[in-house]
């Protein structure tokens, strides 16, 4: 709601650019975003489902599907991709994904969820064969109990101040280092890196 209601004001000072969220952000597996575009790429699957309902949050990624794939790559110690939901698949992370006009395709705004538990860390690291990370600090504390629960998540300012803006490279939004070649590559296609 928080970022509907910026980009609405957002097109207030900047008439030129055309909200285009949705009313409703719909929620998916990304089990149920593998059977229902079973011949696509994870990517591809984003990029159909966000051009379809404007703004998704993709549940469950970083633990293998069906086909015995990930959706995406997520920490084995960090998201828990394990654990089994209410709906019966498995994971309690997820993404924010819009649409993004500018680009013409899935745009990732976050990235949140259920942080990993003892039980979860333990099934997750074993699972990626890195159960040698158990000697950490970290680690050791949260399969101590040391540790509280807990959950996160983190919107990307720069990311979105792109969607905002309808940007279609980060150097629009954020001042950064770049090189001579991207420059010259970013000023043929029209682009002002900061």
């Amino acid at each position: 709601m928080a970022i509907k209601e910026t980009e609405q004001v957002v097109a207030q000072y900047y008439p030129e650019i055309t909200p285009s969220l949705p009313e409703d952000i719909q929620f998916i597996h990304s089990e149920e975003l593998l059977q229902r575009f079973p011949d696509l790429s994870p990517k591809e699957r984003e990029n159909a489902i966000a051009k379809e309902y404007g703004a998704v949050f993709i549940i469950g990624i970083g633990g293998k599907l069906s086909k015995g794939e990930i959706h995406d790559g997520r920490a084995a110690d960090y998201d828990d991709w394990s654990t089994k939901n209410e709906e019966g698949y498995f994971g309690l992370n997820g993404d924010i994904i819009v649409w993004h006009p500018a680009l013409q395709s899935a745009f990732e705004i976050s990235s949140m969820g259920i942080r990993v538990d003892k039980l979860a860390m333990s099934v997750q690291l074993a699972e990626k064969n890195m159960e040698d990370k158990k000697a950490l600090a970290f680690h050791t504390m949260l399969l101590a109990g040391e540790l509280t629960e807990s959950i996160g998540g983190g919107i990307g300012q720069s990311r979105l101040c792109m969607y905002m803006l309808k940007k279609t490279h980060i150097g629009e939004v954020q001042v950064s280092v770049w090189s001579d070649e991207v420059r010259a590559e970013m000023t043929k296609t029209g682009v002002t890196l900061l």
